[in-house]
């Protein structure tokens, strides 16, 4: 007897802009209709994911959400990043659709975490298989405003709030922080996605 699994249903509007989408990221169409209610089923990366039109549905009120659990967030990142590239000419990080970067996530113990954002506005997160107890380190306290900065930027969405943070944080710390490079690369991609809107 095969295992349980689950196949999330996401909403969105139209599901002619959800086929493409997940086209560019290598699925396939394994089902689609129209009526009596429009439902579109895409299949990839091992990945079955399902959606229905839902009248009224806009990306900017979706609250939405699934998970993702994968071996190594890097090589499906790697992939869906190129798909989007050669979609969009450049990865979104801001708007509908829009990737994140894997890195360690604070509110996943520490685990590597990315979120794709659909053109419908589902967070669909991908996080490592992994021990999340044996993932966090001590850190300074800039290590730790980058980890609250990917929390609020990559998880929660708030791009000018993980900004504020990280760059008051970046002032208060010494030159010397080990941190410093790592929270002065993340700034300057906030500043750029911030700059997108």
């Amino acid at each position: 007897m095969p295992p349980p699994r689950t196949i999330p249903l996401l909403p969105c509007a139209d599901i002619d802009e959800i086929e493409p989408f997940f086209a560019a990221l290598g699925f396939r169409t394994t089902y689609r209709q129209h009526r009596p209610y429009a439902c579109l089923a895409v299949n990839g990366h091992g990945i079955d994911l399902q959606y229905y039109g839902l009248d009224g549905h806009t990306p900017e009120a979706s609250h939405s959400s699934c998970l993702v659990i994968v071996d190594d967030t890097g090589p499906i990142w790697e992939e869906f990043a190129s798909g989007l590239r050669e979609a969009y000419g450049r990865l979104p990080a801001k708007g509908f659709p829009r990737i994140t970067r894997p890195r360690p996530r604070k509110n996943a113990g520490g685990l590597s975490g990315f979120s794709l954002v659909d053109p419908a506005g589902n967070w669909i997160r991908f996080f490592r298989y992994g021990n999340s107890e044996a993932e966090l380190t001590e850190v300074s306290r800039l290590g730790e405003a980058v980890r609250n900065a990917v929390v609020l930027a990559d998880s929660k969405g708030d791009v000018a709030q993980a900004a504020k943070v990280l760059h008051g944080a970046v002032k208060r710390a010494p030159a010397d922080d080990p941190a410093h490079d790592e929270a002065q690369r993340f700034l300057a991609e906030l500043t750029e996605r911030l700059a997108e809107d």
